[in-house]
């Protein structure tokens, strides 16, 4: 009954942004009386805004066409290279770059969110790199018949899409897909599979929660793990090809975050307001651009939100060396050569200072020069992919890192080195 009743409201609102629309376009047309009147402008700017909140919205394109290097525009191609039930794996390659680039794939969060949230990450790194990234799907457009998506899933896919790109890889984790990326780093690595990454960089990831807790946090732990499955599980309904399926809704996660921070969301469309009432619209622009992507949501499997709830944020069975794939518990000794950077934000509401440092610790046979840690400052959870300070203060100290690790040690190297 959620989904549906949710369903029957998003029509309702959709009706509603139309015409809206349709008034502020009317308020604000010279050829009529009002568009002379300050009432006008007012009314209209604000009708505006309503119906930018409410607006239905679909899965945002990544629209890089060229990125600028050294001054010069070049050219952006974008492709999928693999394509999988739960999610495809994206290439993104630049005109000019040179044939030893290194290749980087980046794990988008399955967060509710799309991969496009992560497109100025893309942007970034396409201008030094050949950027491949996980384009998750929406659970509630994936038929039953595919089966199921879990934690497990999410770790196998990733091990394909590193065996698919082919040796020395670099990953890159964006907060949630921290702790799989990890735990695919250590499977492969003590199956010494060839196509292990290189380096391996989490930023803002979740891997031990216990340290410096958010509210995020809280919220996982205040409540029992059938809270959970009675509360924020929905069945996706009859009009979606996924009908059926159990999922976490992707407007619940928006709900969630819309409310974590609620005050400065409503003064970020005053903002709007007054910029659309002054004729500023480069401003009015920015935000409605920031909304367009933040407003876009998706729905993730109930398998995998609900295991990363009990292994992420209650058990810690990743720190506790009790996490389990495939029957297999997980051994972070078995990460010998892959090269780990943690990076944190110092203003990271969502995931703490020392949540990805712990990382580093987790892995005791992993050369100290193989660790690095990086704490940005001044930087909150999104501005450590997106922005100015990701683009001219974080990417650089990524790059640097995997230029100082382009690929893994022999397997035999590294018992050597042990020995």
């Amino acid at each position: 009954m959620l989904y549906n009743a949710y369903e029957l409201q998003r029509t309702m609102l959709s009706g509603a942004a139309a015409w809206a629309s349709v008034g502020a376009e009317l308020l604000t047309n010279p050829s009529l009386p009002m568009g002379y009147m300050g009432f006008g402008n007012y009314m209209a700017s604000a009708l505006d805004v309503f119906a930018h909140a409410t607006a239905p919205r679909g899965k945002p394109a990544f629209d890089i066409e060229s990125v600028e290097v050294d001054g010069k525009l070049h050219a952006v191609t974008e492709s999928i290279v693999l394509h999988r039930p739960f999610g495809n794996l994206l290439r993104f390659e630049r005109a000019g770059l040179p044939k030893d680039a290194p290749r980087l794939l980046i794990a988008a969060p399955m967060s509710g969110h799309y991969a496009t949230l992560l497109r100025g990450t893309v942007a970034r790194m396409v201008e030094s790199c050949v950027v491949y990234i996980t384009d998750w799907a929406d659970a509630k457009m994936v038929p039953e018949s595919e089966g199921r998506f879990d934690l497990d899933d999410y770790i196998d896919y990733l091990i394909g899409f590193l065996e698919f790109i082919g040796p020395n890889t670099h990953m890159l984790a964006v907060c949630q897909p921290s702790v799989p990326a990890f735990a695919a780093a250590a499977v492969m690595g003590k199956h010494k599979n060839p196509c292990r990454p290189a380096t391996l960089t989490m930023m803002g990831g979740p891997i031990d929660t216990r340290e410096a807790p958010t509210s995020v946090n809280d919220v996982a732990m205040n409540q029992p793990l059938s809270w959970f499955k009675h509360n924020v599980i929905a069945t996706v309904p009859l009009s979606y090809p996924g009908a059926g399926r159990e999922v976490y809704p992707g407007f619940l996660q928006l709900a969630g975050f819309m409310a974590m921070n609620l005050g400065n969301h409503m003064m970020s469309h005053y903002g709007m307001f007054k910029h659309l009432v002054e004729g500023d619209g480069e401003s009015a622009g920015a935000t409605k651009a920031f909304y367009d992507e933040y407003r876009s949501v998706c729905d993730m499997t109930a398998d995998f939100y609900l295991q990363t709830v009990e292994h992420v944020f209650q058990k810690h069975s990743l720190p506790k060396g009790e996490f389990v794939h495939r029957g297999e518990v997980i051994d972070p000794g078995a990460i010998r050569d892959t090269a780990l950077l943690a990076v944190e934000g110092e203003k990271d509401d969502i995931s703490g200072i020392g949540q990805t440092r712990a990382a580093l610790h987790l892995a005791p046979n992993l050369p100290e020069a193989k660790k690095r840690y990086y704490l940005a400052e001044k930087v909150g959870h999104y501005g450590i992919f997106n922005g100015s300070k990701w683009r001219g203060r974080i990417a650089p100290v990524l790059e640097d890192w995997m230029r100082a690790h382009p690929t893994v040690e022999p397997a035999r190297k590294a018992s050597k080195a042990k020995a």
